[in-house]
């Protein structure tokens, strides 16, 4: 999921959406911008790579406890690995997580964690409305593909940046994952209201279908 701008009303409305959901849901928070800014400074300052990623991966969870304020039949805690997560999920409706481990993003824990939990379904909030044929912020010619398999998504965004802080759709690992999880995957954009449509299985963004 993706916070964006982080303000008050916009997480509200996340945990709304995500209230109004029946079932068992695990939910994994992104960084986001805040994330980016202070790996940039970091990186300026001469961090390496993985103690930037240790600096996103505080953020993610920082960010999950915020939303896990707005949180109903939720854990009460954010955990920090898989087992602990599906743990949760045996007395709870709702878990919510940030990172896991340096050089993982998390699209790569949501996907990890989905393939942990034999999830039905992966739901990849993200920054643009589904996976394009390359970056449609920079080349106006994209072409945004309705459904892809596996192996075609791995193949697509092989070609993006996998250093920490990257704002790719979605990364390498998590493609990887989702290919030999073989777990549908929808990639959308992350607003609230499509978070909502997504949970309802609405048709929405770039359907990974094995």
């Amino acid at each position: 999921m993706v916070f964006g701008d982080f303000d008050g009303d916009r997480v509200r409305r996340y945990a709304e959406a995500i209230n109004r959901f029946s079932g068992k849901l695990a939910v994994v928070i992104g960084g986001g911008r805040i994330a980016r800014n202070f790996i940039g400074i970091a990186r300026g300052l001469g961090a390496d790579e993985v103690w930037c990623d240790e600096i996103g991966i505080v953020v993610t969870r920082i960010n999950a406890m915020v939303l896990l304020s707005g949180l109903k039949g939720c854990a009460p805690v954010v955990p920090e690995d898989f087992s602990s997560a599906k743990l949760l999920l045996t007395d709870y409706d709702k878990v919510v997580m940030g990172g896991t481990f340096p050089g993982h993003t998390t699209d790569a824990t949501a996907a990890l964690l989905a393939e942990a939990l034999k999830a039905e379904q992966l739901l990849i909030a993200t920054s643009v409305d589904g996976v394009y044929s390359s970056d449609p912020r920079r080349d106006s010619e994209a072409t945004r593909f309705e459904e892809l398999t596996p192996e075609e998504l791995v193949e697509i965004v092989a070609r993006n940046d996998v250093r920490a802080g990257s704002s790719s759709v979605v990364d390498l690992l998590a493609s990887k994952i989702i290919q030999r999880s073989r777990i549908p995957t929808v990639i959308f954009e992350g607003t609230p209201e499509n978070v909502e449509r997504a949970l309802k299985g609405e048709k929405i963004g770039t359907i990974i279908r094995p």
